[in-house]
């Protein structure tokens, strides 16, 4: 996992963040010969802009990169993660704090991420000194997570089906001490789940339900839901082709959600955590479920299947109905799941709902104070009768095409009843081009916002 981290400081190259409004008495304050090799570069400090001064000797004297004025309307906390990717090998320090220092750093090591499962990575061998009163374990920890889930959503399909995906699962318990358990195939219908298995049972790969658990039983209850959709062709409502490009990354909340998990194990967070993901290949065959098909649920609730491309929310819900058998102090569930919630609030942006309005004001500052975006949307009670079906309890995809990422919360909502307090959060988990910190591919959403949370509520 991640060593960007050096822990001596000697012969640390030193980066100074400059800005625009400032670069002049920066530029008159350096050497004389510094002075006019940046003059000569054409230097503008703009964001960005990286510029590596050279030593009489002909090493590197020190690096200038570019980032927002302090009074910009916008600035990019995760700026300085476009460094690894421009560095020539060797161990830098900070000589001056950017915006965010502690943010500055895990961006830093969140830009030294490369996928090189397939083929080798050209990345080359980039350190960085942890700035003063930071703690470089704990950003170790929160970067090696987030490569975890851009690892998993990165591994095409034929590598990380519902088997493979219990695989990671299971090597991820067992490095913390954590219960393994898997319900797999047929006994999905004998153990009552009928909507992982009518969803998973059309593919040559069994549906599975992945279940873990960690910590004190008398420690708060936690439970983790990710969606584990490792393919996702649409089922008969088959998906064109160009919406089926980027479906390996449709078990995205599955892998947020061991993202998330790692984090808490390995802060030793004081909470009994249950993870369960639901981890299937909507596939077509034969025995694929049907439009108009009618199944029960877990719950008891039945479910008329409007869109077999709906399928996110229907093995989310058996898995949801588990999790609050159990009463959860705090149950929270993460999924790739609308097309809609992009529409209104783009890749970088995903929405969450709860009802509990301490828990939304807590969300919203975490993932505005970790960089990790997010935003609250409504659980609106008048949408709740599009989900009426007139042959079933409810319908998964209502017909009028409004509110999607709303009307799918809604439908979730209808198999908890008994946690305390209760968080969806509709995930992209893709970067569609890159960004500083951010790759394009595989992204770790929500989690970084999530564990901030409870680490303060379990610390």
């Amino acid at each position: 996992m991640s060593s960007i981290f050096e822990t001596s400081a000697t012969s640390a190259i030193p980066i100074s963040f400059v800005t625009k409004s400032g670069w002049d008495a920066f530029r008159e304050a350096l050497p004389q010969a510094q002075r006019q090799f940046a003059t000569a570069s054409n230097f503008m400090a703009k964001p960005g802009a990286y510029l590596a001064l050279p030593a009489p000797d002909g090493a590197i004297a020190q690096v200038l990169f570019g980032i927002e004025d302090d009074g910009a309307k916008s600035r990019d906390l995760f700026r300085p993660g476009s460094l690894p990717g421009l560095l020539p090998p060797g161990t830098y320090r900070f000589a001056n704090a950017p915006h965010d220092a502690r943010l500055a750093a895990l961006a830093f090591a969140l830009g030294s991420y490369r996928f090189a499962r397939y083929r080798k990575a050209d990345s080359p061998d980039v350190r960085l000194v942890p700035p003063d009163g930071v703690d470089a374990a704990e950003i170790t920890r929160i970067a090696d997570a987030a490569m975890l889930a851009r690892d998993l959503v990165n591994t095409p399909s034929n590598d990380m089906g519902p088997e493979e995906l219990a695989a990671a699962a299971q090597e991820l318990a067992s490095a913390y001490g954590a219960s393994f358990k898997c319900i797999v195939g047929d006994d999905l219908k004998t153990q009552n789940f009928p909507l992982i298995h009518a969803v998973g049972m059309a593919s040559t790969r069994a549906p599975r339900l992945i279940d873990i658990s960690w910590g004190d039983p008398g420690h708060p209850k936690v439970t983790l839901v990710g969606k584990g959709v490792c393919f996702d062709t649409g089922g008969l409502d088959l998906k064109p082709s160009s919406g089926m490009l980027i479906m390996k990354k449709d078990m995205g909340g599955a892998a947020n959600v061991l993202a998330l998990a790692r984090m808490v194990m390995d802060a030793k967070l004081k909470v009994r955590l249950r993870v369960l993901i639901p981890a299937v290949e909507n596939a077509v065959a034969g025995n694929a479920f049907r439009p108009l098909d009618i199944f029960p649920s877990r719950k008891g609730i039945t479910v008329e299947i409007g869109n077999t491309d709906a399928e996110g929310r229907l093995v989310l819900a058996d898995a949801l109905a588990l999790a609050d058998e159990e009463t959860p102090d705090l149950l929270i569930d993460l999924g790739t799941l609308t097309g809609a919630a992009r529409v209104a609030l783009g890749p970088d942006l995903p929405p969450f709902y709860t009802n509990d309005e301490a828990l939304a004001a807590d969300v919203a500052r975490c993932a505005a104070g970790e960089n990790d975006p997010l935003w609250r949307m409504p659980l609106w009670p008048p949408y709740d009768s599009w989900l009426d079906s007139k042959t079933a309890d409810i319908n998964n995809a209502p017909s009028n095409g409004f509110a999607g990422s709303i009307t799918c919360a809604l439908f979730l909502q209808r198999f908890v009843a008994q946690a305390r307090s209760w968080l969806h959060v509709d995930i992209y988990a893709w970067t569609p081009s890159a960004k500083p910190a951010r790759p394009e591919g595989g992204e770790c959403q929500a989690a970084r916002a999530l564990y901030k949370l409870l680490s303060e509520r379990y610390a």
